[in-house]
């Protein structure tokens, strides 16, 4: 089985491209097999058209929280709210989410969905800094219509595989809430190098089998790479394609999202994550 994981960004160009990582599922063993970049959304729509069977794993959030969607009054429902936001421009969407904030009190101005409580992750109505929200924008109407099983808001037949990674919550296992990168090199620090080194031992180590239940294997020349890379965008990828191989390998365990998951909102893929 092809498995990818996708580092993804609002703003896709040659400076600042999406970066994936391609992996092979075999047995229970992951391979790294290559790395590469998408520097436009029509080279991400592409990448969605891809014939199946493949699963991937992408790091922006699919869904809005229950709240700002039943508050704000749009559709109910994930296409139906994916689609209601599609006939915004971007401007347009910032806009109503700057709104809505400045209209409520402190404390309560920026919801988290079940999943980013439970993850420790952001809320994807951010906009700036890390901003997922604009992500979100980017990102959820182009899953729709490729016309891939996004899962769990728009499950589909067929052998294209989308769910939701979280970089960031898999490399908490490895290195704790230690910083690993950094998009401005005069911040590149040894510290950040040194705990990349760290997480690539812990996902060479026998500890991974344990927890994701497969090794993951990655030769010398990748994990020097993924080393070196300052911005963290490669080893976010790989983090990606691991969530989506063990989502893969949860396949028959409903991709180890819980039965009860709200499909408005979606779901990060993490074992740390999995109902017992």
């Amino acid at each position: 089985m092809n498995i990818y994981g996708l580092d993804f960004t609002s703003v896709p160009s040659h400076k600042k491209p999406i970066t994936c990582a391609q992996c092979r599922m075999d047995g229970d063993g992951l391979y790294l097999e290559s790395t590469g970049t998408l520097t436009s959304f029509e080279a991400f729509d592409a990448f969605l058209a891809r014939p199946g069977p493949w699963t991937a794993g992408l790091d922006f959030p699919f869904g809005q929280p229950r709240k700002l969607v039943e508050n704000i009054g749009w559709p109910n429902t994930w296409e139906g709210y994916v689609r209601h936001v599609a006939e915004m421009n971007k401007d347009e969407f910032v806009d109503l989410l700057k709104h809505y904030r400045s209209c409520r009190p402190k404390g309560d101005k920026q919801h988290l969905r079940c999943t980013d409580a439970l993850a420790g992750s952001r809320s994807p109505m951010m906009l700036f800094g890390v901003p997922v929200g604009k992500m979100f924008f980017e990102g959820a109407y182009r899953l729709l219509k490729s016309g891939a099983s996004i899962l769990p808001c728009h499950p589909q037949d067929g052998s294209r595989i989308v769910v939701e990674a979280y970089p960031g919550l898999a490399a908490r296992y490895w290195i704790g809430n230690r910083s690993y990168k950094t998009d401005t090199k005069s911040k590149q620090t040894p510290a950040r190098q040194v705990a990349r080194s760290d997480m690539i031992r812990g996902l060479r180590s026998a500890a991974t089998r344990e927890y994701y239940g497969f090794a993951i294997q990655i030769d010398d020349r990748w994990a020097d790479e993924f080393i070196q890379d300052g911005s963290g965008d490669k080893l976010d990828a790989l983090l990606c394609a691991v969530q989506g191989g063990w989502a893969y390998s949860q396949r028959d365990q409903d991709f180890g999202i819980p039965v009860d998951c709200d499909r408005l909102e979606g779901w990060i893929i993490d074992p740390g994550l999995a109902p017992e």
